[in-house]
């Protein structure tokens, strides 16, 4: 059974309990993409977050934290990145990740790039479709710019 779940802005006191979510070094190497050392050192947060385009999140269920990921902004090449998406281990193969990763698509879609196709594809790929013609035009009256508008039915989580 899949965790509602919602997400937060990552603080610094985050760090420590997300820090032992890897069960073993392959597991860091993987997530952390480096070779930060088993058990995971907290001080990489701080690296991490040092980036303006790096946007950190904690998916919280009541006052648990059970998801760190990170929505990467690069107004330069026009996109957005999912990256560092770890689940605490309880909450492992529940259908938390995957809710997790439709909460980061919503909010990186808040960003707005209008023609990124590789998060077009992301957001389709994870249950997204299209909102009608007409509905587009609605939304996009009041936009600066005309922005491809998605829905996804949460049921299906």
């Amino acid at each position: 059974m899949a965790h509602s779940g919602y997400l937060v802005e990552f603080r610094d006191s985050h760090a420590r309990d997300i820090s032992r979510w890897p069960t073993s070094f392959e597991e860091v190497r993987r997530w952390a993409e480096s070779d930060a050392g088993f058990p995971f050192d907290v001080s990489v947060f701080k690296l991490w977050h040092a980036d303006p385009d790096v946007k950190p999140y904690v998916l919280c269920d009541g006052d648990a934290l059970i998801g760190y990921g990170e929505v990467w902004v690069d107004e330069t090449e026009n996109e957005i990145e999912l990256a560092r998406i770890i689940v605490r281990p309880a909450s492992r193969n529940r259908g938390v990740g995957k809710r997790f990763v439709i909460l980061l698509l919503e909010r990186a879609a808040l960003s707005g790039f209008p023609d990124n196709y590789v998060a077009i594809s992301c957001y389709r790929g994870a249950g997204f479709s299209f909102v009608s013609g007409s509905m587009s035009e609605q939304y996009n009256r009041e936009q600066p710019v005309d922005y491809v508008w998605m829905r996804h039915s949460l049921d299906s989580l």
